[in-house]
């Protein structure tokens, strides 16, 4: 892992995950490097082409973002997450995190996703059923991870499978090292296919019994393909809500992160007019055990340190709040540092 300054205790690393759905690409880059000048270390950013609800307002393009993540930070850069299923074809995913990683060594990590409607079906495509998209995810994972091992070995490679067909062909432009591939996933199925076919998990928070669940079966796989899961990192995304007053954390939550009190799959949403439709039935109450809304640091505290104990080794917040630059600062000083391993 790079950028140690920001490395809270031994192992364990705390991230700032820019919402790209929320601001504009140079503010976002910005708000990065200031995470990092105050003890956050790496960033990941999802890739969205809309954002969840209009009230966000953005949806820039994250493999630029990254890019100019790499130039003012020095901690690990990954987009958590993109799928390389539907908008993409598997090779294009692959250049563009072969091209990351080459420009940035040691610092760049894939994260994928079997995809979401809001983003993927905006080339008119089929919407299929879940297992489907997750089927789809893993033949592209399949592809992705050949492009990378045939290119650093100077050979072509190809590909004819049930999604996806791939002519005789390399990545020209490689690492020395190929990128972590990270699968996310919130379900035990694809957790353990993540464990025998992927480098790491990415996951966000929820109650601890349900990551356990999941950590089992993802490393029932692993040892299934003969890998090591104590060495395989664990990633968790939190969405928070923290200002200085209650009242605004909840204000802040309401209105710009509506999307995580809502208690249903949301994968087959297609529009951020449909998702406000939506959060007009969001209540306060919808939030409970599904992200923390308090102005209380030590509150925030208290979660992040449930899911170090659980095992997670790389944490990124997000603050769902536009108040970035005072929850920075507050967390850097208040919460990062009394986070144990």
């Amino acid at each position: 892992m790079c950028g140690v300054s920001g490395v809270t205790a031994a192992g364990l690393t705390v991230g700032y995950a820019a919402a790209l759905e929320q601001f504009p690409p140079m503010e976002a880059v910005e708000l990065s490097a200031y995470a990092e000048q105050h003890g956050f270390s790496g960033v990941m950013a999802a890739d969205h082409y809309q954002p969840w609800v209009p009230a966000q307002g953005e949806a820039s393009f994250v493999w630029n973002v990254l890019t100019a993540l790499g130039e003012r930070t020095s901690g690990d850069i990954g987009p958590g997450v993109t799928a390389p299923t539907f908008r993409w074809h598997p090779a294009m995913v692959a250049q563009a995190s072969a091209t990351l990683a080459a420009m940035y060594p040691g610092r760049h990590w894939l994260g994928l996703g079997s995809g979401e409607a809001l983003n993927e079906h905006i080339t008119a495509q089929y919407w299929p059923e879940a297992p489907e998209r997750i089927n789809r995810m893993f033949e592209a994972i399949d592809i992705i991870k050949k492009l990378f091992s045939a290119s650093l070995a100077g050979k072509d490679v190809k590909h004819a499978g049930q999604f996806y067909k791939l002519e005789s062909t390399r990545l020209w432009t490689m690492p020395e090292v190929a990128p972590e591939i990270l699968v996310a996933t919130a379900g035990p199925v694809t957790a353990k296919r993540a464990g025998r076919h992927a480098d790491g998990l990415i996951t966000v928070g929820a109650p601890l019994e349900k990551i356990s669940g999941l950590f089992g079966k993802f490393e029932e796989g692993a040892r299934e393909a003969g890998k090591d899961p104590s060495s395989m990192p664990k990633v968790l995304q939190v969405h928070l809500s923290w200002a200085p007053t209650d009242e605004e954390a909840l204000a802040n939550a309401m209105h710009q992160w509506p999307n995580g009190g809502m208690k249903f799959p949301k994968g087959d949403i297609r529009t951020p007019f449909d998702f406000e439709q939506m959060a007009k039935l969001v209540r306060p109450e919808d939030f409970e055990g599904r992200m923390v809304i308090s102005s209380d640091p030590d509150k925030h505290r208290a979660d992040l340190q449930k899911y170090v104990d659980l095992g997670f080794d790389r944490i990124y917040l997000h603050n769902v709040g536009r108040n970035q630059r005072e929850w920075i600062e507050t967390f850097g000083a208040e919460v990062l540092p009394k986070l144990v391993r």
